[in-house]
């Protein structure tokens, strides 16, 4: 029976949901924390892992999720609001689905989560990575990857520091010729929008990863 992770602290109100998705053949496990999480995801291989939004403390879970785990992440939200939504997919979700929902649709997002994730390219696929300025592609093997002038600057600046943490004040001096705003978001807006266009790809999220606070780092175990 193919399995779903749930974390989410009020479990009470997770009952219809999971009533719904195991009456459609899923076996669901319920935690409402991200120890807990991450030791179910020690002891079982879960088509998806469902977390509601308002979970606290799920810095170190992110992290972990990033380094370690391929298993696709969907955040229920009790609204759809733009910051949360960014938020969402700067932590590393790969998709985001506000309530009130339909469950067939939460599940035809877990089946498509499902296929990309079949089709990712292994790590070891990544020996080399070209970079196409005139064009602002970026080629990981077989795969061509297009983007925008400014993501495509943020991806190659990212790469050239490869395994460093870089700071968001230094990505907006040095790719976007300004300085980091209070509450300037167009540094993640182009981060989200590059990773949204790697998933296209079918490309592991952890290409880019979030150091949460400090700014970001791109993978050299995947190159």
């Amino acid at each position: 029976m193919k399995k779903i992770l749930l974390i989410d602290q009020q479990l009470t109100n997770s009952l219809h949901l999971c009533q719904q998705m195991e009456s459609m053949g899923y076996e669901i496990h319920i935690v409402d924390n991200g120890f807990n999480a991450l030791v179910e995801l020690e002891r079982h291989e879960f088509e998806v892992i469902l977390l509601d939004y308002n979970v606290p403390k799920m810095d170190s879970f992110w992290l972990l999720m990033a380094k370690h785990c391929q298993t696709p992440v969907i955040v229920l939200a009790n609204n759809n609001v733009d910051q949360e939504r960014i938020n969402a997919f700067e932590q590393g979700a790969d998709d985001y689905i506000a309530a009130p929902f339909n469950v067939k649709e939460l599940l035809l997002r877990v089946n498509v989560l499902r296929r990309r994730s079949e089709k990712v390219v292994h790590q070891s696929d990544f020996d080399d990575i070209l970079f196409e300025d005139v064009n602002n592609t970026v080629m990981l093997n077989t795969q061509h990857l297009k983007l925008t002038q400014t993501e495509y600057r943020l991806f190659k600046y990212l790469f050239q520091r490869k395994g460093e943490v870089v700071t968001k004040a230094e990505l907006q001096m040095r790719v976007l010729h300004k300085e980091l705003g209070e509450f300037d978001r167009n540094l993640d807006m182009h981060i989200s929008n590059t990773r949204r266009k790697m998933a296209k790809k079918s490309l592991p999220r952890e290409l880019i990863n979030t150091v949460r606070g400090k700014g970001y780092c791109f993978s050299p175990i995947l190159i």
